[in-house]
């Protein structure tokens, strides 16, 4: 006997709105942690130029969308050296919190700015993926947060470190995100015209083969996307 599998009796018919578990401007944090020198110099998940170029894209991605970003430093004067003079030249005016704890969440200053914003969801990039991400993103999703991990602005001191590491705060409930990812999702339709200028900029100075997609479309047909 076939058996036929019952029709719901109440359909949902589908809306033309976005999921709530996109990302928008409005509804995260960004953390960038550890982006210094001496981090840096033991990364080797990725290569330490498309680190720079990533984690810019995505500090110049949320500087456009007015998000809410905390920098955090640890050890600068005395070990790791400064941020990243590409970073910090995002948020001129925003002085790193400097920290002691391998855990950023285990800093009081941090988490206070973070009620402080009050958003459920955070995106957090750091070096190194296995320690300075790892650690605060179980922290926070343990305390209910919605936490995205930047994958391609955060490096680990070998690939094994990083993917296992990445690992294992998925199956703790962290969605992994790409830095260009991000940057669209803010976007999301070409027909916001106060932030389409921006975000083709960026793209163009770090979208990689994207962002010469952008450049060569202009110049040859005046392209544009949206209407």
């Amino acid at each position: 006997m076939a058996f036929a599998a019952a029709a719901p009796s109440h359909a949902a018919q589908p809306s033309a709105q976005p999921s709530q578990k996109l990302l928008a401007p409005d509804n995260h944090t960004l953390l960038l942690i550890d982006h210094q020198p001496q981090m840096a110099f033991a990364t080797r998940s990725i290569d330490v130029a498309e680190l720079r170029n990533n984690v810019t894209g995505l500090a110049k991605a949320a500087a456009t969308f007015k998000v809410p970003t905390i920098l955090t430093t640890v050890a600068a004067k005395s070990f790791s050296g400064p941020i990243f003079p590409e970073l910090q030249a995002v948020f001129p005016e925003q002085t790193p919190i400097d920290r002691t704890t391998m855990n950023t969440w285990e800093d009081k200053r941090v988490v206070d700015q973070i009620n402080k914003y009050g958003k459920k969801k955070i995106v957090m990039a750091a070096l190194w993926t296995e320690v300075c991400l790892l650690e605060p993103a179980l922290s926070a999703i343990d305390q209910g947060y919605e936490v995205y991990i930047v994958t391609d602005a955060s490096g680990g001191v070998a690939k094994e470190a990083h993917d296992m590491a990445v690992q294992r705060m998925v199956q703790a409930g962290a969605h992994p995100v790409t830095w260009l990812q991000y940057m669209l999702e803010l976007q999301r339709d070409w027909a916001r015209g106060e932030t389409y200028g921006p975000v083709t900029n960026i793209a163009k100075q770090h979208g990689g083969g994207y962002g010469l997609g952008i450049i060569y479309a202009s110049d040859m047909f005046k392209a544009k996307e949206g209407k």
